[in-house]
């Protein structure tokens, strides 16, 4: 058996006096699409950051692909070149057009050449549906099409592994769709995903596996079916049960 992608042991995170994140471990393999969920300060955003060090964790380890990236002496440009990150504000240059903003990267980070890394950048543009936007910039497109040139952007890098913090929440209803069927293609072509949302639908459909967080504690993990049928803590089942009717029930 193959060792997993990801491994998270024993993550804590403080901010002050603020305990975040209190002892957080878990396991994805190769192709896991794991969605996790849990109320507004409970922590998921600060892990996903711990994972490619955004976030410096106070102690316990993060491996990736059996390397410990929270050692003192890893690489950290290396990492990041190895995941891939999905804000939810976009996080795009104003001043590049959508294909410039994936070639920045390509260049400086991989040592692209200009038209090996426009060449890259015009795939994933076609890949996310936004071909014809290769020389719009941020302004001129919607926050679903911000969205998906953020998703090009991270998947030209060739990453092990995505993160995604909360990707949708920052867009109209009407412009949710778009971004989530992209992802849902990305787990069908085996991407390996973490993800921070609250698209109950996307994570019935795409999940392996999801995780509910409270109060910086994993209090839950397991299929999409098992948490939302049958919760084993009242917590999750009470969690679950708001946000489907917040954000629309599963299928």
């Amino acid at each position: 058996m193959s060792d997993p992608l990801l491994r998270v042991d024993d993550v804590y995170k403080s901010y002050g006096d603020e305990d975040v994140l209190k002892g957080i471990s878990f396991e994805m393999d190769r192709g896991d699409v794991e969605v996790l969920v849990g109320p507004s300060g409970s922590g998921k955003s600060t892990l996903l950051r711990c994972v490619n060090r955004l976030t410096e964790v106070d102690s316990g380890d993060v491996y990736l692909d059996g390397e410990c990236v929270t050692a003192p002496e890893a690489d950290v440009n290396a990492l990041r070149r190895e995941v891939g990150m999905v804000f939810q504000d976009f996080n795009l240059f104003a001043h590049l057009s959508a294909l410039e903003n994936i070639t920045l990267g390509l260049k400086h980070v991989r040592g692209f050449d200009d038209a090996k890394a426009r060449e890259r950048g015009h795939e994933h543009l076609e890949r996310v549906g936004l071909a014809a936007q290769a020389e719009s910039y941020p302004a001129e497109l919607s926050g679903g099409q911000k969205q998906r040139v953020g998703i090009a952007r991270a998947l030209a890098m060739d990453p092990k592994l995505m993160l995604f913090d909360e990707p949708t929440s920052a867009l109209d209803p009407e412009l949710v769709g778009e971004v989530t069927s992209v992802m849902r293609e990305l787990a069908e072509e085996g991407m390996t995903m973490l993800v921070v949302t609250h698209e109950m639908g996307f994570a019935s459909e795409a999940a392996s596996r999801m995780m509910f967080l409270d109060d910086g504690r994993l209090v839950e993990r397991g299929p999409p079916e098992q948490l939302f049928r049958n919760p084993q803590h009242e917590r999750t089942e009470r969690f679950l049960e708001r946000i489907t009717r917040l954000h629309g029930e599963i299928e």
